[in-house]
């Protein structure tokens, strides 16, 4: 199972903290849509050290700061932020992927994808760079062009590109649009440039024209949107699920997501246990 990136890069801090801690909060205490009574609720704190620390009449400890951005469920990212823009040292450190540190790490989710083998299963950071990939995704990725699959892989890119894996999407439309939108949702949790960047370049892709498929009167009753691809003159169908760590304690792992593919017909996985024999 090959891991196929130098690295994760990490998306900058998209908080200034040039703002002062006050204004942060107050901006996360109205992105979810809470009362200053309803956190201070929350934080054993009161409404009126709320009020005093979004307006900068009070200086918030590094305690406070902490319980607030978890009662806020602000990224693990923005907290170290917050807490840079109120005077004190981040929190949470951010351990590059290959560190010896993550070894254990590393290893367990590289055997986890490997054991989930025929079928896809890959490792992406917040940026949707790829960090690992087992043999199922390769061979998805069978007949894109050199020029896509050059370290790190991107898997919006790899996915929406005209020369990737778009023009084989059989229901392109649907699988660009619920892309799009998971995108659209992780800028609004994270508000990362990077990731916004990434949007706006794969969103003004080009939608190659795919042969409409139509289905047949016995047709699977699927159960989640599927991503139906076609390999070699077949159409496989698969739906995704993806999974986070709970609790991180490292912005690296914070970020990082496992996606796999589960065959949404016995077709599909019949093919992919062959094919990966």
């Amino acid at each position: 199972m090959p891991t196929v990136s130098s690295g994760t890069a990490a998306a900058p801090v998209t908080t200034s903290a040039g703002q002062g801690v006050g204004p942060l909060l107050r901006a996360w205490r109205e992105r979810r849509r809470v009362s200053q009574l309803e956190l201070a609720l929350r934080a054993d704190s009161s409404a009126r050290h709320i009020s005093f620390v979004e307006t900068g009449r009070s200086r918030p400890s590094e305690e406070m700061v902490l319980r607030l951005a978890e009662h806020l469920d602000v990224p693990v990212r923005e907290r170290n932020a917050l807490l840079l823009a109120a005077g004190y040292a981040p929190h949470y450190p951010e351990t590059p992927w290959e560190d010896p540190a993550l070894d254990a790490l590393r290893e367990g989710m590289e055997r986890l994808i490997r054991g989930y083998e025929p079928y896809p299963a890959l490792v992406v950071d917040a940026t949707y760079r790829v960090v690992a990939a087992n043999r199922g995704v390769m061979l998805l990725l069978d007949g894109v062009p050199e020029s896509l699959l050059v370290p790190p892989l991107n898997a919006m890119r790899l996915t929406l590109h005209p020369e990737g894996l778009a023009p084989r999407i059989r229901n392109l439309r649907e699988w660009r649009g619920h892309l799009l939108a998971q995108m659209e949702r992780q800028i609004a949790l994270h508000r990362s440039r990077p990731l916004r960047e990434l949007y706006e370049e794969v969103a003004a892709y080009p939608v190659p024209k795919t042969r409409d498929e139509e289905r047949p009167a016995e047709s699977v009753a699927y159960f989640a949107l599927p991503m139906r691809v076609e390999h070699k003159g077949r159409t496989l169908s698969f739906v995704s699920s993806i999974s986070t760590f709970n609790t991180p304690m490292d912005v690296t792992v914070a970020e990082l997501a496992i996606e796999t593919f589960l065959p949404a017909d016995p077709a599909t996985a019949e093919y992919l246990r062959s094919a990966l024999r």
